[in-house]
């Protein structure tokens, strides 16, 4: 089993999760990830087309709700 989701990404298995394990819903929406927990029930089952989406509206809600967060990607090379 993988351990986490950028490993998972490293090993060609998709698309990573925005999961920071900070998993606090706040008026809809994860404190964590950004995500609403529609987007976070949907992950597991969607292709990565359906991910993509999921992390284009998470930065778009990420920019409106916290926008003097660190926009850094740390992603692995």
């Amino acid at each position: 089993m993988i351990a986490d989701s950028t490993t998972a990404a490293a090993a060609g298995d998709g698309v990573a999760s925005p999961c920071i394990n900070v998993c606090k819903m706040e008026d809809g929406v994860c404190a964590g990830c950004f995500r609403t927990l529609d987007e976070i029930t949907r992950w597991a089952n969607v292709g990565d087309d359906g991910k993509h989406l999921i992390l284009a509206a998470v930065a778009q809600r990420r920019i409106r709700l916290d926008p003097d967060a660190d926009l850094v990607c740390n992603c692995p090379d």
